[in-house]
């Protein structure tokens, strides 16, 4: 047995379809050699923007783009309003398009006119990537390999750049709008759009495939906790908890891996602040979009050509402290200023949030030590352990799954030391099912039948929570 499933693994090593059912017009007869379902790779998806155009239009479009060179003066464009440039540029490139009597239909001169356009004013090719709100995240992987993600799975595009250097051009444009450069001697830049888009870029020698561009859009539609709850990222009775927790002025922090919603669930714990109350933001690239009132909102600079100038979150912590801030929430705790953040909730800074990479609660715990340790402090590991346990009260685990949702997976109470161990109380858990037949993850929330002990602190502020929220199914089927 064992030595026909090594034979399977070799034939599909050669040829990964010979064996599936549908080449065959039926089941394989040999269990041995059929694919489990789990073993079928997903379907290459191709995300049309339908911003492809022929060998002849390509020609037109560049020629039409040298002649718009010279007979505008571009620089003038930077005084003009956006739509009073888009407005001449397109009438410049409708003349030049009919003096020259271009052998294209007016459908393809629309097209070639559009992509005239974004190449002047905005990033060229990308453009339509940008103008689409499904698309998440953009992927530049060199000038002919551009990937998307759409409600959180990978598609390829057709998107393409004409070379490397159509590449370098639009990377350039990016950065050099902020002060910033790039080229050889710094080959890697952390930039922001106009939208609030983070980027970063990355070009040879370091990208050895070519010029590299990775941008996390920024979302204009403004996330609640129902639409969380709609989209089977919480239940009821978690966003509940939820709100009290930020209400009583518990210090949070939230734990998940790359692109699993940490900055959405903090725009949404931090919705929930009082509008009475002064906020001050502190991040490396602003993102947070905070609806209350009285926010001060404070973001780290990079040095400068010179190496000069650069402004950490380290000391725009410590700033924070001097400004009377009622609630201090930080976009993502990744350093030294872990441990101005511990002393900043251990001194009355109360309801404070902040989020950290981590794959679990118990992780990101123990990098919070290790960023403690980043900052040069030499207190003893139990008497840093104390000061976390004292700080903060509740984990919120995060974590995008195989079906690209994004889902809260564990709440956690810290409870606090036991030997040198800090102890920890899950509230609230996804607990997985399995996989269903068109790839979605199942699994229901549970709770896990501990009551909190900061429930009785709530209690003190006014805020309560019914204790039936606690109870799992088990437990209810046993009450009389």
């Amino acid at each position: 047995m064992l030595s026909d499933f090594r034979n399977r693994l070799r034939k599909q090593a050669v040829t990964p379809e010979a064996s599936t059912p549908s080449k065959q017009g039926g089941a394989a007869k040999d269990p041995a050699e059929a694919l489990m379902a789990w073993e079928h790779s997903a379907p290459d998806v191709l995300f049309e923007t339908r911003s492809q155009v022929t060998q002849v239009e390509a020609e037109w479009r560049e020629k039409t783009y040298q002649q718009l060179l010279k007979v505008m003066d571009l620089s003038l464009l930077d005084s003009l309003e956006q739509a009073e440039a888009v407005r001449q540029i397109r009438d410049i490139c409708q003349r030049l398009l009919d003096e020259h009597s271009a052998p294209v239909s007016s459908v393809s001169r629309q097209l070639i006119i559009k992509q005239i356009t974004d190449e002047v004013l905005g990033l060229g090719p990308l453009e339509p990537l940008l103008a689409d709100h499904t698309v998440s995240d953009i992927l530049v992987n060199g000038h002919d390999s551009v990937y998307v993600e759409r409600f959180g799975k990978l598609q390829r595009t057709d998107v393409r750049f004409r070379d490397d250097q159509h590449l370098l051009n639009i990377i350039d444009r990016i950065v050099s709008s902020l002060g910033r450069r790039i080229d050889e001697s710094s080959p890697l830049v952390d930039a922001r759009l106009k939208d609030g888009s983070r980027v970063n870029a990355i070009i040879p020698p370091l990208a050895i495939d070519g010029p590299s561009i990775s941008i996390r859009r920024f979302a204009v539609d403004l996330l609640n906790t129902d639409s969380l709850i709609q989209a089977g990222a919480l239940t009821p009775a978690i966003a509940l908890l939820l709100k009290a927790i930020v209400r009583g002025r518990l210090n949070v922090l939230i734990s998940g891996g790359t692109g699993c919603g940490k900055t959405t669930m903090l725009n949404v714990l931090s919705s929930f602040i009082p509008h009475n109350e002064r906020i001050v933001t502190i991040e490396d690239s602003a993102e947070l979009q905070l609806q209350q009132p009285h926010v001060v909102r404070l973001e780290t600079r990079p040095a400068n050509i010179e190496g000069r100038g650069e402004v950490g979150q380290r000391e725009l912590v410590r700033n924070s402290l001097r400004m009377r801030p009622d609630r201090i929430v930080i976009g993502e705790v990744r350093g030294a200023e872990a441990l101005d953040m511990l002393t900043a909730m251990n001194t009355g800074h109360d309801g404070s949030l902040t989020t950290i990479h981590a794959n679990t609660a118990r992780d990101a715990l123990g990098r919070v030590e290790n960023m403690v340790l980043m900052s040069g402090a030499t207190f003893p590991i139990k008497a840093m352990r104390q000061q976390i346990a004292s700080a903060i009260d509740v984990v919120i685990q995060l974590e995008r799954q195989e079906d690209g949702k994004r889902r809260l997976v564990s709440v956690q109470e810290i409870n606090g030391m036991e030997g040198e161990i800090i102890t920890m109380t899950e509230i609230f858990s996804f607990v997985r099912n399995g996989v269903g037949e068109q790839g979605q993850v199942l699994g229901d929330f549970r709770p896990s039948g501990m009551v909190p002990a900061f429930r009785d602190a709530l209690a003190k502020r006014g805020i309560e929570l019914p204790l039936t929220m606690f109870r799992p199914e088990w437990m209810e089927a046993r009450q009389p």
